[in-house]
């Protein structure tokens, strides 16, 4: 009989399925992430499936096996999105701002609570816009470039689909 509630399950269920999605990136098999975490193949399985006792250190330990972001691992369950351990893998998206947090902690201090709840809003919002709008401009400056220095008789001719990078959906 497990003893984990079904909060627990659940949480387990969403970092099994991230974790699971990040090793495939990375092309591992459980043998690989399971030995690197210090861990038998079957007991890694099983944390994979959901099952297993999900931790701070095991957590860390995956990050580390797989070189990805174990702040990341960690919102998914917040976020409810296993898929976001895997867009922050490479670029340790949720580190950064973890870390960003802890400075802002170390220099207010108490004085956190005296920041008010719109401007925390509006900042925050700044810095989506900012980040979205970034990647944007990128992916519309990529496809620009190559457009214009193509030869003439080709510049009517446009960059297969499959060789852009998605946009981020509007909205």
């Amino acid at each position: 009989m497990s003893s984990k509630t079904p909060e627990e399950t659940n949480d387990g269920a969403l970092i099994g399925e991230a974790m699971r999605l990040v090793r495939k990136m990375r092309r591992m098999s459980v043998a690989e992430v399971a030995k690197a975490m210090g861990m038998s193949a079957r007991s890694y399985d099983y944390l994979e499936s959901g099952q297993g006792r999900i931790s701070n250190d095991r957590i860390t330990r995956f990050a580390e096996a797989t070189n990805s972001d174990p702040h990341a691992l960690a919102a998914v369950v917040q976020l409810g999105s296993p898929e976001f351990a895997v867009r922050c893998a490479d670029n340790k998206l949720m580190t950064i701002v973890m870390i960003h947090m802890g400075e802002l902690n170390d220099e207010l201090g108490n004085d956190i609570g005296y920041l008010e709840l719109g401007v925390i809003l509006g900042a925050m919002k700044k810095v989506n816009k900012d980040l979205t709008g970034w990647v944007r401009t990128r992916d519309t400056y990529a496809e620009n470039w190559l457009q214009e220095r193509q030869p003439q008789s080709r510049k009517s001719a446009s960059v297969p689909v499959n060789v852009r990078k998605p946009r981020l959906a509007k909205g």
